[in-house]
């Protein structure tokens, strides 16, 4: 049975295999274009679980992040 979500939402569970692995379901994969060979973040804090972030948006991110502190007069 397939529920229908709203765009850019989705909901599964995923059971973890003896060596720790998961497979991302398909619709996450389609949400987020997750190609095989792509690298993934895993960032995890103890009382708030889990996250999983491409990579590259992640970088993205971080570098506005240092351009802002190098030259805050150019922040939006």
């Amino acid at each position: 049975m397939s529920e229908k979500y709203p765009d850019g939402k989705f909901m599964s569970t995923v059971k973890v295999g003896e060596k720790g692995q998961i497979v991302i379901p398909k619709g996450v994969r389609e949400i987020f274009d997750i190609k095989p060979g792509d690298i993934l973040l895993v960032l995890a804090d103890e009382k708030q679980g889990i996250a999983i972030v491409k990579n590259e948006v992640f970088k993205e991110f971080a570098e506005n992040i240092f351009k802002v502190q190098k030259n805050p007069e150019e922040a939006e």
